[in-house]
């Protein structure tokens, strides 16, 4: 692990109630949806604002995706890794699809600057070596791209890491602007809600540029 997460945060901060193996527990298809259609239009009019959805908007990565990327028009080529190789072969905006545990193995299997963004939804609460996996994301990534982030306030609470659930929205929005602070590559994170007064699951979205050399 980068030493960089003992040295950040405190002790247990990414442990977790469960620290089964990850494989096993999402061994087991799950193909629903796990924010509700308020948060997941949410998520894609973000996608439509930052331009990452249609045939412009380069190849895209979905890292800890499923059976669903919640693009609202397909971008020109989306490549999608999570957890379980069946919901990943029911995505059918996917044009290819990788199973990773990134709690296993932080890594990235692409070039270096492979992609226009890379979006990661209702996942980085279960991110054990957040700063290595951003690294990552910022590596692939074009200069000027996009890592995107959106969480709400839902999740497996097993498999969530403590530091995660010990706060609240705007403690996890902070979370995750810092995972973006300590890594070399990004501009300063935009956070957001995207949903701000809507009944329902409530969607936040934290994001950053990759620094563009000069």
């Amino acid at each position: 692990m980068d030493e960089r997460h003992d040295a950040a945060f405190p002790p247990g901060f990414f442990s977790r109630t469960d620290e089964t193996n990850d494989g096993v527990f999402y061994a087991f298809d799950r193909l629903v949806t796990h924010i509700d259609d308020g948060a997941i239009a949410a998520v894609g009019a973000l996608y439509d604002e930052l331009n990452l959805s249609g045939p412009s908007s380069g190849p895209v990565l979905d890292i800890c995706s499923s059976w669903i990327s919640h693009f609202s028009t397909k971008p020109e080529r989306l490549v999608v890794t999570g957890m379980n190789a069946a919901e990943l072969a029911a995505n059918q905006m996917a044009d290819e699809q990788q199973v990773r545990d990134l709690n296993v193995d932080p890594t990235l299997p692409f070039e270096d600057e492979t992609f226009a963004a890379v979006t990661c939804c209702v996942s980085v609460d279960y991110l054990t070596r957040p700063l290595d996996v951003f690294a990552e994301a910022a590596r692939v990534l074009r200069p000027g791209g996009i890592f995107v982030c959106t969480f709400s306030n839902r999740c497996f609470p097993t498999k969530a890491i403590l530091g995660w659930l010990r706060t609240d929205d705007s403690g996890r929005c902070r979370i995750v602007e810092t995972y973006f602070d300590m890594t070399a590559g990004f501009e300063e994170p935009t956070t957001q809600r995207r949903n701000p007064g809507g009944f329902g699951d409530p969607l936040f979205a934290v994001w950053a540029q990759s620094v563009v050399a000069v």
